[in-house]
């Protein structure tokens, strides 16, 4: 994307396009030593939270509930790889909300959580982003291909596309 100007507006709108076709990232906190798992993101349009389900044993949803909350770090690749995002913002507890729950649920969320929607473990995390760093390259496999090629002849790097920091909030 050399000759495009990738503007913060068309990062973000690829951003939250891809998300809606693969939704899947790693989530953790934005702590030294903390590692991050892989974890499926539900974006509420609305109010621009991204929801998680987990088990509120595991270290994650334990960890983000402390003082209310925590700074956390969501990172997602497209399925296309289209779109390359480092997201960060606030992870907390949201509990057991019966509406997020519903609005939802599907049959790859129910495998884990043998008791349904009722499972007294499943608890929602809430992720409120604030600003990202995204990466979009246009063209696909073909495009890239052709970039690698022409580096290659010419000696001089490829085109892999825009970055742009992006305030989320």
């Amino acid at each position: 994307m050399a000759e495009d100007i990738l503007s913060p507006q068309e990062a973000e709108e690829a951003f939250w396009e891809h998300l809606k076709k693969s939704n899947t990232g790693m989530l953790g906190l934005d702590q030294p030593g903390y590692h991050a798992q892989p974890m499926t993101a539900f974006r509420e349009e609305e109010t621009g939270a991204i929801w998680f389900f987990t088990r509120d044993e595991t270290d994650l949803a334990k960890d983000a509930a402390v003082a209310g909350g925590q700074s956390a770090m969501f990172h997602y690749g497209s399925k296309d790889q289209h779109v390359w995002a480092c997201i960060s913002g606030q992870l907390s507890v949201h509990g057991h909300d019966r509406e997020v729950i519903d609005r939802y649920w599907n049959p790859i969320l129910a495998a884990w959580y043998p008791d349904g929607k009722d499972d007294p473990n499943l608890t929602i995390l809430r992720f409120d982003a604030e600003d990202a760093r995204i990466w979009v390259q246009k063209g696909g496999l073909v495009r890239f291909a052709f970039e690698i090629a022409k580096a290659n002849i010419t000696k001089t790097t490829p085109d892999e596309g825009g970055v742009v920091d992006v305030n989320l909030q």
